[in-house]
């Protein structure tokens, strides 16, 4: 099987640190791999999305040695396939429309007040996929602490769970690298890729930079852009914060790419 790999940053604004290392991760991974990176931009939530960042985010990753081999796909651009896929979910009874409220579900799982149909019709509904039929393995992974979940939002906005898995089937995505508090929507995904009958990616998480305060690293925590002119310093710190082995090649490589070309090698 040919490695295919992805990063799909949000267009919400440049690149920090946090974002670097979770690029370099899944570039190595496809590199080490002789497989193909591919970048795609995650602007299915619009509202959030700053105009220019797109560009700010490729010419910022070109700096650091890092361009997607094949044409940069837009969520945005994904409306009609989003839509196919919530309605097969719909014609096989596993989705059905909600009309809770983030207020009313609360910081728990959802308790699937709506299974049976919408407590409160004149509301805005959103659209649930059960989650109690998953495969044995995804019980295993915290079933009874996730609950059904979103795949459409109430202002008609699909989610990041059903556009991630319907866009990593169409790209033929094969390996995901990405960051340890997505952990907790890999069970979810993999109900979508099972319904959909789409085959389930290799994952990977890795640890998340945090801040001072021991947050995650964001634009949200106040995340400084990282400087495209501190390329190779940025990049041999970001190799140390995965744990990568430094060799002599490395350490002695005056641009980005000789020092991802010298880290593919010893890869882990």
């Amino acid at each position: 099987m040919t490695c295919r790999g992805r990063f799909a940053p949000s267009p919400t604004g440049r690149l920090h640190f946090g974002s670097l290392v979770a690029a370099v991760a899944s570039y190595l991974d496809a590199r080490a791999q002789g497989g193909a990176w591919i970048v795609r931009m995650e602007d299915v939530d619009a509202p959030r999305s700053v105009v220019g960042a797109d560009r700010l985010i490729l010419d910022t990753l070109e700096a650091f040695g890092m361009v997607s081999d094949e044409p940069v796909l837009y969520q945005s651009t994904r409306t009609a396939a989003y839509e196919a896929a919530l309605e097969r979910l719909k014609q096989m009874g596993a989705a059905y429309p909600c009309s809770c409220s983030r207020k009313d579900v609360g910081e728990g799982p959802y308790a699937g007040t709506c299974r049976s149909g919408p407590k409160e019709p004149g509301r805005p509904l959103s659209w649930r996929v059960r989650f109690d039929e998953a495969a044995s393995s995804e019980k295993a992974s915290g079933e009874k602490a996730l609950g059904d979940f979103v795949v459409r939002r109430s202002d008609g906005l699909f989610s990041y769970q059903l556009a991630v898995v319907v866009d990593d089937a169409a790209q033929g995505i094969t390996h995901v690298v990405r960051g340890a508090d997505l952990l907790k929507s890999t069970p979810w995904q993999n109900r979508l890729h099972g319904l959909l009958g789409y085959p389930i990616p290799q994952y990977r998480h890795i640890p998340l930079v945090t801040n001072e305060a021991g947050e995650k690293l964001s634009k949200q925590t106040g995340a400084e852009p990282i400087d495209p002119a501190r390329a190779p310093e940025l990049l041999r710190e970001a190799l140390r914060f995965l744990g990568q082995p430094e060799s002599s090649d490395q350490s002695s490589g005056e641009t980005a790419r000789e020092i991802l070309q010298a880290a593919t090698l010893v890869w882990r």
